[in-house]
């Protein structure tokens, strides 16, 4: 009774404040900018040729905004919003219209998870064990050239380690596609060939993420495991003679790896935000792509279908981790 008391009840109520204000100022911050959808959208007719006189103008505007949720006083406004929120439904899509929101993530989310799952967990779990290892055997030749390698990879931005592994391995010795998520014209079917497709184009844009991911958790496990090493029951279990791998597995790995768990939930809720600077070198087709059109469109309903989807996973991912957390760190259990 305690642990719901004391532990459960506060998170899920900062769970549900932390999605209310962050969905809440998704609806806002888009009103804010100068975009206007509905204009836009007159303006794209009338550059095509299209005659509108006065009385057609005013009412395909009204059309229009009862169709993208624009109808009414802000406040009306938000309150269709979070009716609509509840039921999954954010409206058709601005500049793939008339297309349901709703429909363009479910196409885009696939391809995204399927890359980031992966390569997240692939970097995560090498980064770790490779930089707990150099860590603490430090003062080895081999960990200090992993270190400085290290030092060299992480502070490339994204955009530029992606576009050196595009011109190489794409345009200079064409080992890989240049763009897309398969062939063009290839249909989805659960064959080999198809699935080899997939692979063949999403090899590029998941090693820039596997190397520079695997580079920060690398260089963030060995500083923790060198500060465990440090520690005075680290130093008087060695002098209590126990084992070497004993002190490195149950000592120092256990202790080192919760801030690491945290940062595993994190990225894993970031899963569904898409890698945007990743996906839009190579054009890939996910939630990333998707996101950068949306803004640069103004696309209200889908920019605030992605931003309400990724902080539904962010903070569904950090209060899974916190209640998960007193099974890793015992001191969390006898507080």
């Amino acid at each position: 009774m305690a642990f719901v008391k004391r532990y459960l009840i506060p998170r899920l109520i900062s769970y549900i404040l932390v999605i209310f204000l962050g969905i809440t100022a998704v609806f806002f911050i888009p009103r804010f900018t100068p975009s206007d959808p509905v204009h836009r959208t007159i303006a794209q007719l009338m550059s095509r040729g299209t005659y509108l006189d006065p009385a057609s103008m005013e009412a395909m505007v009204e059309d229009l905004q009862e169709l993208y949720g624009l109808e009414g006083s802000l406040l009306q406004q938000y309150g269709a919003f979070w009716k609509r929120t509840f039921t999954g439904d954010f409206g058709v899509s601005f500049f793939q219209f008339p297309t349901p929101v709703s429909e363009l993530i479910r196409t885009a989310l696939p391809w995204t998870a399927g890359l980031l799952l992966w390569t997240t967990m692939l970097s995560w779990v090498f980064g770790n064990i490779v930089g707990a290892l150099a860590g603490y055997f430090s003062r080895s030749r081999w960990s200090k050239a992993l270190d400085t390698l290290a030092m060299v990879v992480r502070p490339l931005p994204y955009y530029i380690f992606a576009f050196a592994l595009l011109i190489l391995f794409a345009f200079v010795v064409r080992w890989f596609p240049i763009a897309g998520g398969t062939a063009i014209g290839r249909l989805p079917a659960f064959t080999w060939t198809y699935i080899w497709d997939v692979l063949w184009h999403a090899f590029l844009p998941a090693l820039s993420l596997v190397v520079l991911g695997g580079a920060i958790w690398f260089q963030t496990m060995k500083l923790i495991v060198q500060n465990v090493n440090a520690e005075d029951f680290v130093q008087y279990a060695k002098l209590g003679g126990v084992r070497e791998g004993r002190i490195v597995s149950r000592y120092i790995m256990r202790n080192a790896m919760l801030p690491q768990i945290t940062g595993l939930a994190l990225s894993l809720g970031q899963i569904l935000s898409g890698a945007l600077i990743t996906e839009i070198v190579f054009s890939y087709p996910g939630v990333g792509t998707l996101l950068f059109n949306a803004i640069t469109s103004g696309d209200y309903n889908l920019i605030m279908g992605i931003t309400a989807l990724s902080i539904l996973g962010v903070t569904t991912a950090i209060l899974v981790i916190d209640l998960l957390y007193p099974l890793f760190d015992p001191r969390v259990r006898f507080r």
